[in-house]
C-alpha cells in the first residue's frame, strides 16, 4: 500500500469541517448493507488531502449514543475509501491532571456497553479479530504531535471507559471506574473501534476532556451546560489541531505499522464451503479484499 493516496476519515462533532482552507467537495448520502450512517458524509481537500467528515450524532446533534448505528457509520467511510480513521470525542475524566481542556490519545478501551452490536460477522460467517491494541500506533503518533503542535495539553496514552448513556455516571460508578486505573469515560468509542478494526480501517481516538465525571469531591457534578461550553473550546482547539495533521498524513499514505490493513486475512473462521452465500453478499463492502 506504500504510495497509496490517504484518505482521511474524521468521525466528530458537526463542527468540525469548518476549516480554513477545506474546499468541501460533495455530499454523500450513503446506504450500507447495514442502513444509513448518522448523517450525510461531507468530502472535501485540505493542503491536498482528501478528507471524509462523518458527524457522529447527526447534525444538530439528534442521535444519542446508545441509537447510533455503528456499523452503518463505519460501513459507509470504507465504502466511500476511507483508508483511516480518527475519531474526536468528548470525555470526562478520572484524573486531576486530566482536567476540562485536556485532550487524551486513547490506547487501551474497557467496554461497558450492553446491547449494542459490536461486530460486522455473525452466524454463517464468523471471524476474530484481535483487539489487544485496538488503536493504530502510527496515526496516534501523528494525532499526538499535531496537538503539540498547536499548544494543546495532551496526554499520550489513556483507557476510555465506555459507557452505555444517555445518563452520566453514578458516584459509585464513577469511583469504581476510577479504582481500574481507567483515565476518561464516554459513550461513543465502543463498538466504533471494534468495527473499524473488522473493516481494516486503521483507527485513533482523540478524546477532549469536558468535565471531572462526578468523583471529584471539589468539582460540581457533570452538567450539561458546563459541558457545552467546554466543548465548544475544545471544537477550536480540535480543528486548530486538524489543520497541524494533514500534512504529516498525506498526500501519499503511510501504512499502519501495526498491519491493521491485513487483520482479516486470518480472522475468517468459517469454511468456504459453509459460508452463509447473503452474508458473504453483505460483507463484502467491509472484507470483499478477503471474500473474494
Amino acid at each position: 500500500m506504500t504510495g497509496q493516496e490517504i484518505s482521511l476519515a474524521v468521525i466528530g462533532g458537526s463542527g468540525l469541517y469548518n476549516l480554513d482552507g477545506l474546499e468541501v467537495t460533495d455530499h454523500h448520502a450513503v446506504t450500507t448493507p447495514w442502513g444509513e450512517p448518522s448523517d450525510k458524509i461531507i468530502e472535501g481537500r485540505l493542503g491536498g488531502v482528501r478528507m471524509l467528515f462523518l458527524p457522529r450524532h447527526g447534525i444538530g446533534h439528534r442521535i444519542p449514543p446508545s441509537d447510533l448505528n455503528f456499523r452503518a457509520n463505519i460501513a459507509a467511510l470504507k465504502m466511500l475509501g476511507a483508508t483511516d480513521v480518527l475519531s474526536i470525542s468528548a470525555c470526562g475524566s478520572f484524573k486531576n491532571e486530566l482536567a476540562p481542556g485536556t485532550f487524551v490519545v486513547v490506547d487501551q478501551f474497557i467496554d461497558r456497553t450492553r446491547g449494542r452490536v459490536s461486530s460486522f460477522f455473525g452466524p454463517g460467517l464468523v471471524a476474530h479479530v484481535s483487539m489487544a491494541h485496538p488503536v493504530c500506533s502510527g496515526l496516534s503518533a501523528r494525532v499526538f504531535a499535531a496537538c503539540e503542535a498547536t499548544n494543546i495539553k495532551v496526554q499520550m496514552g489513556g483507557t476510555y471507559l465506555a459507557m452505555e448513556g444517555p445518563q452520566f455516571s453514578s458516584l459509585a460508578e464513577s469511583k469504581l471506574y476510577r479504582s481500574w486505573g481507567c483515565d476518561v469515560i464516554g459513550m461513543t468509542n465502543m463498538p466504533e473501534a471494534k468495527l473499524a478494526r473488522e473493516a481494516e480501517l486503521p483507527y485513533a481516538s482523540l478524546a477532549m476532556v469536558t468535565d471531572y465525571d462526578c468523583w471529584h469531591e471539589e468539582e460540581d457534578n457533570v452538567e450539561v451546560a458546563n459541558v457545552l461550553q467546554v466543548l465548544s473550546d475544545n471544537a477550536d482547539k480540535a480543528r486548530e489541531m486538524l489543520k497541524a495533521l494533514v500534512p504529516t498524513v498525506g498526500p501519499a499514505r503511510t501504512p499502519s505499522p501495526d498491519g491493521i490493513e491485513s487483520v482479516l486475512d486470518f480472522a475468517i473462521i468459517t469454511a468456504p464451503d459453509h459460508r452463509d452465500p447473503a452474508m458473504v453478499e453483505q460483507l463484502k463492502p467491509i472484507a470483499g479484499r478477503v471474500l473474494g
